[in-house]
């Protein structure tokens, strides 16, 4: 494994661990078996660490690779797909997101950027799959932005529900059904 991937390996798992604030680059260094001065030859500072994590541990690359997989399925299979992988991606990052929502309101105003854009951006790609189909006239007309961040949000609530609120109620219910009657809803707000 390179040097590279396992700092980032390292940074993912002290950072979900003991958080941005918490993680310091002397574990992160030692964790991945290299001296600290190796991480800043890669990352001139720990916020520049955090960010390569960010982008390459969240839901972001996997919702791009994912597109081009989806384009030739319908609407409601496509928005399926897109719904298992980010609950998918959610789970495996469970820690990072634990920690990040509960030491939020600490962090310094560029990891607030970081912490931002990430989402943003995940919240333009798929819009841009709303806006497609929009152009080919399967969806209404309606802020694809808006509707990418309502799409994400129903599912980003359920996870938090099962996950950190400890609603049992979601627990009688299967992700599968969960996928399915989502979808449907959504479905049926944006479908022309």
């Amino acid at each position: 494994m390179k040097t590279k991937d396992k700092i980032l390996e390292s940074g993912l798992k002290l950072f979900s661990r003991n958080g941005y604030l918490g993680a310091t680059t002397k574990e992160i260094a030692k964790a991945a078996g290299i001296a600290e001065i190796t991480i800043f030859r890669y990352f001139p500072s720990k916020e520049k660490l955090f960010e390569e994590v960010i982008n390459t541990y969240s839901f972001l690359p996997a919702l791009r690779g994912l597109l081009p997989e989806i384009a030739g399925l319908s609407y409601e299979e496509g928005l399926k797909m897109i719904a298992k992988r980010f609950l998918d991606s959610l789970m495996e990052r469970k820690d990072l997101v634990r920690i990040m929502h509960s030491e939020i309101h600490r962090y310094t105003e560029k990891i607030h950027r970081i912490y931002h854009s990430i989402i943003d951006e995940t919240v333009k790609t798929l819009a841009s799959y709303f806006a497609e189909m929009q152009k080919n006239g399967i969806l209404r007309t309606f802020d694809t932005e808006l509707g990418a961040r309502a799409f994400l949000g129903m599912f980003f609530s359920y996870f938090d529900a099962e996950n950190f609120l400890l609603m049992k109620k979601y627990r009688r219910t299967d992700t599968d059904t969960i996928i399915r009657e989502f979808v449907v809803i959504f479905i049926k707000g944006t479908k022309k």
